[in-house]
């Protein structure tokens, strides 16, 4: 087996991200710090982050939220611990901040079910209807788009919809049922969907809600509908973690990516949080995108300045816009 220092830097354009032997002796979170302060940057970690990465982060949040508050830093530099579409949705809030993700190759598998040129074919055949787009989606598809929404304004936006003007859900199937449920109101919707999200298990979570009768369970609105079924509350990530901070109760079942336990414990030391429980092998539902990051990669991106989030000035302006018209519509909403 090759000694470590022998191995030779890896190829950014190859492999997606920076790696080279570190010093074991190194405190990464100091040498994190130091970088950070010699580039005025500022580091966003998403709650689906390894609990390291959120602990040092400026900021933790959903994709859009940690987005606007880089936005309005004076930093020069912003490092996005969270998967592709959310550092192009920084690119299009801050052009002229350097953008860097420390793994491109932190995907996403609801972003990848909606390719952009078969989506341009699925709007062109409806060319009547509204396209209304979750924001976890790539800015090619942001491009496309009338409004985007996220998890949290989606309902107060659809609501806002003449009731006579032909709507296109993308890319989330599930978020789009439910949306409807909520609503009442049809909507065309494009057959995507997140692999964490379509994991869990209704049956294992039956029987684990059998053996904590006084949990209560926290579900995503992108679970499939007989998970959200069971559900006591349904909510993005902020609202599943504002909602067990101020419920009363002290046992919950979370049915989303296991990293958002990580600020929910640590907001209510004496409260227990259960992972729902998956239909898989392994039982985990971590996302193995989003867990591409590592401390080391987050410590080897700001080193090196790479990889960087570039993109097309005319893909950024055109998705600019339904970001706009969505923050538009969303005055008023707490």
């Amino acid at each position: 087996m090759p000694d470590l220092m022998d191995l030779p830097v890896v190829d950014l354009a190859r492999d997606g991200f920076v790696a080279e032997p570190i010093d074991p002796t190194l405190d990464l979170f100091e040498e994190i710090d130091r970088l950070k302060r010699e580039q005025n940057a500022v580091i966003l970690a998403h709650y689906y982050q390894e609990g390291d990465i959120q602990d040092l982060a400026d900021f933790i949040g959903d994709s859009l939220g940690l987005a606007r508050q880089a936005a309005g830093t004076d930093a020069d530099t912003i490092v996005f611990a969270g998967v592709h579409f959310m550092a192009e949705t920084a690119k299009i809030l801050s052009p002229e901040k350097t953008v860097l993700l420390p793994d491109l190759n932190a995907g996403c598998s609801l972003a990848d079910s909606c390719p952009p040129d078969e989506f341009a074919a699925f709007r062109a055949a409806h060319p009547d209807h509204l396209v209304i787009s979750y924001i976890n989606c790539s800015a090619a598809i942001k491009a496309q788009t009338d409004i985007i929404v996220t998890s949290t304004n989606a309902e107060h936006i659809v609501r806002q919809i003449p009731a006579d003007q032909p709507v296109i859900f993308a890319p989330d199937r599930n978020l789009g049922r439910w949306l409807i449920q909520k609503t009442g109101r049809d909507m065309l919707l494009w057959d995507g969907a997140c692999m964490v999200h379509e994991i869990f298990s209704e049956q294992k979570l039956i029987r684990l809600k059998a053996r904590h009768p006084n949990a209560l369970i926290l579900a995503h609105p992108e679970c499939e509908t007989p998970v959200l079924a069971l559900a006591d509350h349904i909510g993005s990530t902020s609202s599943i973690r504002r909602f067990a901070r101020e419920n009363p109760s002290t046992e919950f079942i979370v049915a989303t990516e296991t990293g958002i336990l990580h600020q929910m414990q640590k907001d209510s030391p004496g409260k227990t949080f259960i992972p729902a429980p998956p239909d898989n092998g392994c039982a985990c539902n971590d996302c193995p995108h989003m867990k591409l990051n590592t401390l080391e990669k987050l410590y080897l991106c700001l080193k090196h300045r790479q990889p960087e989030l570039v993109m097309d000035d005319a893909i950024r302006l055109a998705a600019l816009k339904p970001i706009q018209r969505m923050l538009d519509m969303s005055v008023g909403l707490d």
